[in-house]
């Protein structure tokens, strides 16, 4: 797998999550690029969360 690099996009990406179900509420935090080697994730964030939890998840192109 290549390293990250500024220019590649990331492979996915992470919130802070609160509540439940379909009143939950996403705060996008940062993202995530593969590590070199495939074992583990180089993770960058913007926030950092005091409460809620945190999920990351693949990055999905938005729709036009």
């Amino acid at each position: 797998m290549p390293s990250k690099s500024k220019s590649k996009k990331p492979s996915h990406e992470a919130f802070v999550v609160t509540g439940e179900g379909e009143t939950a509420f996403w705060t996008k935090i940062g993202a995530a690029w593969p590590n070199e080697d495939g074992k583990g994730f180089n993770v960058e964030l913007t926030a950092f969360p005091v409460s809620g939890r945190m999920v990351i998840r693949e990055r999905r192109e938005k729709e036009s």
